[in-house]
């Protein structure tokens, strides 16, 4: 559709997906007396006022809880050094979780956590129904009003949706075409690919008003989630689920608008009936593996379908991976002999059927650290970056273990090499999102109320 340039080929997104399991914190860096600061804004960036906000460590365990005070601000102190997760919520409204790495020696990380839905006075939702209650008024720099260089789950999420603009129509549900209707979604393909998604958005909308049909829901909602309006985006392919419950695209499309509004358990449900519908498809069980490796882990669904995957593409090395990841998640960094042996397995037939999986050489790496094989987890680690160079987890990873087996100076340099990658990416992610405009929502006006 031209909207964002898709996600490069199965190897690029093995090296894509980071390690989650381990908790982050340099050898000797933990220590008391750090803290972590931010603010909570709504969908406008206007400050949000006693919210809820919550505090959790790498390893899902609760940290702390605080409220915002009258200009959004909040801060834990007293806080050992590791990677965090911060979640905002007031009134039905919640964000995305934002992750920040807390380090000794480093600046105090100051986040901006955006509430998905809500405003400052506590809004419910927009409720979608067959005239949509809410308008596209403008774009803008949608970094201004939220996201953080470290949060894994924001980069997936914004992946996922680049993604789900490119996945193909299921056989039977485009329907007659409508020529007044083909010419608007046309007329916003075309307006997306050269620079105005606003009025491509508004082209899409009226392609829909004349002519409900599946691609004409798809093109709408796809052109919303890119940009961000990720509710909106939710709303509409929510809509169009109703109409055509047997569209892949639409179902898997909707798992990643949830999975961006952090409606976790809603996003896996969706994912799983898409891939219910045809068991072969491989695109929505890979939106699950992507998800498993980022979100919090949580009974589900998606377990038994990341098995079926496995079972299904014995020789696929996203679904050995993805399942790997699935099964250790499941059981915390300390799994049992059993779960161990099995992750070992599929992670190995995972690097086997492709040898460029630079995430599972560093799962397998992760693997035999917790053994405290320092020695076999050097190897992995040093083929992760063999395969991806810029693989900053991988670097710092390695040299971790390097650390643990007295080679303190090869240790600095990895977390050298760790420290110039996360630096550089970061400059690379914000250049990517100031590129792909923020949309600017507001809640269409009921009529006005008589006179008394």
């Amino acid at each position: 559709m031209g909207l964002v340039e898709r996600m490069r080929g199965r190897v690029g997104w093995c090296v894509l997906v980071l390690a989650m399991l381990a908790g982050a914190g340099r050898i000797g860096a933990a220590q008391d007396g750090l803290s972590l600061r931010g603010r909570v804004v709504d969908a406008s960036g206007t400050a949000v006022a006693d919210a809820r906000v919550r505090l959790e460590r790498g390893d899902q365990s609760a940290a702390g809880e605080t409220s915002s005070g009258k200009d959004g601000a909040f801060a834990f102190d007293a806080l050992t050094a590791g990677t965090y997760a911060v979640v905002a919520e007031k009134g039905g409204a919640r964000s995305a979780a934002v992750q920040a790495v807390v380090a000794a020696g480093a600046a105090e990380p100051s986040i901006v956590v955006a509430l998905s839905a809500g405003s400052n006075a506590g809004a419910q939702a927009m409720e979608f129904v067959d005239s949509p209650n809410f308008t596209i008024a403008g774009v803008r720099d949608w970094t201004a009003a939220g996201g953080h260089g470290s949060d894994v789950s924001l980069r997936t999420s914004e992946a996922l949706n680049r993604e789900a603009v490119g996945l193909k129509a299921d056989g039977g549900t485009a329907g007659a075409a409508n020529p007044a209707a083909e010419a608007h979604r046309e007329a916003g393909m075309k307006a997306e690919a050269s620079g105005d998604p606003l009025k491509a958005v508004h082209e899409f909308a009226e392609a829909v008003r004349l002519d409900p049909s599946e691609p004409n829901y798809f093109a709408w909602g796809s052109e919303l989630l890119v940009h961000r309006a990720v509710l909106q985006a939710k709303e509409v392919f929510e809509q169009g689920v109703k109409l055509y419950p047997r569209s892949s695209r639409l179902l898997t499309s909707l798992g990643a608008a949830l999975f961006a509004g952090a409606f976790y358990e809603e996003s896996a449900a969706r994912l799983c009936e898409a891939s219910d519908l045809d068991v072969k498809n491989p695109e929505p069980y890979q939106f699950m593996g992507k998800i498993e490796v980022v979100a919090p882990h949580f009974d589900s669904c998606m377990d038994a379908r990341l098995k079926r995957y496995a079972e299904l593409s014995p020789e696929d090395s996203l679904a050995n991976y993805f399942y790997a990841m699935d099964l250790w998640r499941a059981q915390g960094p300390e799994p049992d002999a059993e779960t161990r042996k099995q992750v070992e397995t599929l992670l190995t037939k995972a690097v086997t059927a492709d040898a460029k999986c630079s995430d599972g050489y560093l799962q397998l790496g992760n693997l035999k650290s917790s053994e405290r094989d320092y020695s076999a987890a050097v190897g992995f680690y040093e083929k992760a970056i063999g395969t991806n160079p810029d693989s900053s987890e991988a670097h710092y990873r390695l040299g971790v273990a390097l650390d643990r087996m007295g080679e303190k100076e090869k240790a600095q340099a990895e977390f050298a090499a760790h420290d110039a990658i996360n630096t550089r990416q970061a400059a690379e992610t914000e250049r990517e999102r100031k590129a792909v405009k923020q949309f600017v929502v507001e809640a269409e006006k009921g009529p006005a109320a008589p006179e008394k």
